[in-house]
């Protein structure tokens, strides 16, 4: 709800007063971010800002992953950092993104 809850705020911050009709944001899903959770929180902090009945777009990249031992790039699924090869030295390369992509106003 505190994600939410950040960015909502900002939203309404930059929305300078105007009404927000639709909010887009980038949750990975690495981020442990659940989008129903994360839409129905948004319709309860939004009631009474000028985001109340705004629409949000969540979009979910995947989670992928870099061995720093073989090179390998591959999919992950949740935090559990392994490449095929065995290593644990693996980079994350997407899938923890949390951004404000963006809002329309009017």
């Amino acid at each position: 709800m505190s994600i939410t809850q950040s960015v909502v705020d900002a939203v309404c911050e930059r929305a300078a007063g105007r009404p927000v009709r639709t909010v887009s944001v980038r949750v990975g899903v690495l981020t442990a971010v659940v989008a129903d959770s994360m839409r129905f929180c948004f319709d309860l902090i939004t009631e009474g800002t000028v985001a109340e009945g705004a629409s949000l777009e969540i979009d979910q990249p995947p989670g992928s992953g870099r061995c720093r031992d073989c090179g390998t790039e591959f999919a992950l699924t949740d935090l559990v950092l392994l490449c095929p090869c065995g290593s644990a030295d693996v980079e994350i390369t997407s899938g923890r993104e949390l951004q404000i992509i963006s809002m329309k106003v009017g």
